[in-house]
C-alpha cells in the first residue's frame, strides 16, 4: 500500500489571501496543492499565526472545495515577530519535536514557498537536520495566469549523494584535497594512502585537536601546513597557521613564547608580548615536538585547549583564543606518560584524532614518485628541466628501495640527494657515474659514527649483506621483496659466508627446530630457502 501524502507548510498571509469568486482567478500556492491532477495530497499540515486564523479556515474550506479527499489541519504557532531566526526557529524545532511522524505510512513535504524568507529558511533547516523526515516542496505560478492552473511544483531531496552530478562534484573536490594534502605526488603506497583520505575527511569536518606522530623528516610540519591551506581554502579558518618547535623553547621563554607576559613578568621582560596561543586564534597552533614541553607549560595549555582561555605569565586577567591545535611527536607519548614527562590529561585531549606517518623506508614504493616530483622542483627552482638517464635512474631506484638505504633523515634525506645530484647534473642529465658517488655519499652519511667494535661489525655485516643482495639479485626481483623478506635474506647471507659447508650453515640456521624433528636434513632446507629467490649456494658462496 502507498504511503500516505502529507505537506507542511505555512499559510501565506498574501500569496493565500482573496475574497469573494475573484479569488479563484488568481495562484494561491497552498490552493494549488490540491489541484495538480498528477499530486495526490492527503493531508495539509497548515501553520499560520492566529491573527490570521479566519483566512486559515477560508483556506481549509477552499482546498475542500478543490479536493474533498484531502484533509487541512490548522496548527496555530505564534512567533511574536516572524523574522527573527531564533524565535522562528524556536517554534518550529518545538513542533517537529512534539509532533508524531509516521514515516512507515506516510511521506512527507515541507512547503518553503509560503511564510516569511525566514521561516522558509528554518523550514529548510529541518528538513536539511531531519527534524522533519522528507523532503522540500516548492511550487511556483503558471507562466501565463489562467484561472484554475495550479502552476508547478519540484521535490527536492537534500540526500546530496542521490544526485549524480553532485556526487561526481564532490568526488572531483575530494580527489584535489588529497592531491593537495600529497603535494600532487602520486603515492602508491595503499596504507599511507587511507591515512591521507582519513585524514582529509578530519580536516575538513573537525576543529579538534590532531596528533601527528612518526620519525624525524616524515612530513609532520609540511602535512601540518597543507591541513590548514586546505581549511582556508574551504573557509574553515580565518586566522593564521603559526608553527613553533617545542625542543626550543626554555624556562621563562617558554611559557612567554607560546602564553604571552606581561611587562615585568620576569627579567627581560621590558614590554608586553602577546604570544602565539593569542597569535593562532581563529587559526591553526602548530606545536612540533610537543614532547619537548615542561609539565607547567602542559599544564597550562590543556587549560587553552579545554577553555580557550589562560594567563599570561605575570598577569591576574584571563585571556581568550579560538585555535585549532596539531601537535607533533616523533616520541611515543604513551611511554612518557607512563613514566610521568607527559600529563595523561593533555595527552587524552589532543589524541581524539592521532595518526602515524610512516618514515620513508617503509614506503619504498613511494620513493620513485617523490624523486619525481622532487626533480620538478629542482627544475623550477634551476630554470631548466633535470632528468635521469635510464640506467642511472634505474641503480640510484634500486639502492634507494635496498635494505642498505637507511633513509634515517626520511624526506629530508632524500630531498637533499636529489638537490645534490639536480646541481651537478651536467647539461641536466643525471648519469650512472653521478648515481654511484651519491649513493657512495649517502652510505657515508648514515655510517654509525663513535659505536662499539661489535656494533661497527653488525653494521658492516649488515651493509655488506645489503651490497650482496644487491649483486645477487635481478633489480626487479629485490624491488619486489618486503623489507621483512629482504632482512631475513641477508641474515640467512650472511651466516652462509661466515660458513664453510651447506650443512654447517642449515645446522646454525636451524638450530632449535632441527632438535624437534624426526627427520633432519639442515642442508635441504637452506637450499630450498635460497631456492625461493633463484639462488644456489654457490652463488652465495661467489664460486663460479
Amino acid at each position: 500500500m502507498p504511503k500516505k501524502t502529507v505537506v507542511i507548510g505555512f499559510l501565506g498571509s498574501q500569496l493565500d489571501a482573496g475574497q469573494g469568486a475573484g479569488r479563484w482567478e488568481k495562484w494561491r500556492p497552498t490552493i494549488s496543492l490540491a489541484q495538480h491532477e498528477d499530486m495526490v495530497v492527503d493531508r495539509i499540515e497548515l501553520l499560520h499565526a492566529t491573527q490570521h486564523t479566519a483566512l486559515a479556515q477560508q483556506v481549509q474550506r477552499d482546498v475542500g472545495s478543490a479536493s474533498p479527499d484531502t484533509v487541512v489541519k490548522l496548527v496555530p504557532m505564534d512567533v511574536a515577530d516572524p523574522w527573527d531566526f531564533g524565535e522562528m526557529y524556536a517554534a518550529l524545532y518545538d513542533w517537529a519535536r512534539a509532533y508524531r511522524f509516521d514515516t512507515a505510512h506516510e511521506q512527507y513535504w515541507a512547503h518553503i514557498t509560503t511564510g516569511t524568507h525566514v521561516a522558509q529558511i528554518c523550514m529548510f533547516l529541518m528538513v536539511e537536520s531531519r527534524f522533519i523526515p522528507g523532503v522540500l516542496l516548492q511550487t511556483a505560478p503558471p507562466r501565463k495566469q489562467r484561472a484554475g492552473d495550479p502552476g508547478r511544483y519540484t521535490l527536492i531531496d537534500l540526500d546530496l549523494s542521490r544526485y549524480d552530478v553532485l556526487a561526481q562534484r564532490f568526488s572531483q573536490a575530494q580527489a584535489e584535497a588529497l592531491d593537495f594534502l600529497k603535494s600532487g605526488i602520486a603515492t602508491r603506497n595503499k596504507r599511507f594512502n587511507a591515512l591521507i583520505e582519513e585524514i582529509e575527511r578530519v580536516a575538513v569536518r573537525s576543529q579538534a585537536s590532531i596528533l601527528l606522530t612518526g620519525p624525524t623528516g616524515a612530513g609532520k610540519s609540511h602535512l601540518a601546513r597543507r591541513m590548514f591551506e586546505l581549511k582556508k581554502a574551504q573557509h574553515r579558518v580565518e586566522g593564521d597557521f603559526v608553527e613553533v618547535n617545542c625542543a626550543t623553547l626554555r624556562g621563562d621563554s617558554a611559557a612567554s613564547t607560546l602564553f604571552g607576559h606581561k611587562k615585568g613578568a620576569f627579567t627581560g621582560a621590558a614590554a608586553d608580548r602577546a604570544g602565539l596561543l593569542r597569535t593562532a586564534h581563529q587559526g591553526v597552533l602548530f606545536l612540533d615536538e610537543i614532547g619537548e614541553l615542561g609539565l607547567d607549560e602542559q599544564a597550562m595549555l590543556l587549560k587553552a585547549v579545554e577553555e580557550k582561555r589562560f594567563f599570561p605569565m605575570g598577569s591576574d586577567r584571563e585571556v581568550s583564543s579560538d585555535f585549532q591545535l596539531i601537535a607533533g611527536t616523533n616520541r611515543d607519548l604513551r611511554v612518557d606518560v607512563a613514566q610521568g614527562r607527559f600529563r595523561e590529561d593533555l595527552f587524552a585531549r589532543i589524541n581524539l584524532w592521532a595518526y602515524t606517518l610512516p618514515g620513508l623506508a617503509q614506503r619504498p614504493e613511494d620513493i620513485e614518485p617523490n624523486v619525481e616530483h622532487l626533480l620538478a622542483r629542482c627544475a623550477a627552482e634551476m630554470g631548466h628541466a633535470v632528468r635521469f638517464n635510464v640506467e642511472a635512474k634505474a641503480r640510484y631506484l634500486q639502492f634507494a628501495r635496498s635494505a642498505e638505504a637507511l633513509w634515517s633523515g626520511n624526506f629530508r634525506d632524500l630531498s637533499a640527494s636529489v638537490t645534490r645530484m639536480a646541481t651537478l647534473a651536467e647539461g641536466g642529465r643525471i648519469a650512472t657515474g653521478l648515481v654511484e658517488a651519491e649513493i657512495q655519499r649517502l652510505r657515508w652519511l648514515w655510517e654509525p659514527q663513535g659505536g662499539s667494535p661489535i656494533h661497527k661489525g653488525a653494521v658492516s655485516h649488515s651493509r655488506a649483506d645489503g651490497a650482496a643482495l644487491t649483486a645477487l639479485l635481478p633489480a626487479d626481483t629485490l624491488a619486489g621483496l618486503d623489507l621483512f623478506d629482504r632482512l631475513q635474506l641477508q641474515a640467512v647471507l650472511q651466516v652462509c659466508r661466515d660458513c664453510s659447508t651447506i650443512s654447517e650453515a642449515g645446522r646454525r640456521l636451524f638450530d632449535q627446530s632441527r632438535t624437534q624433528r624426526s627427520v633432519v636434513n639442515d642442508a635441504d632446507r637452506l637450499r630450498k630457502y635460497l631456492m625461493k629467490f633463484g639462488l644456489g649456494w654457490d652463488e652465495v658462496k661467489g664460486r663460479d
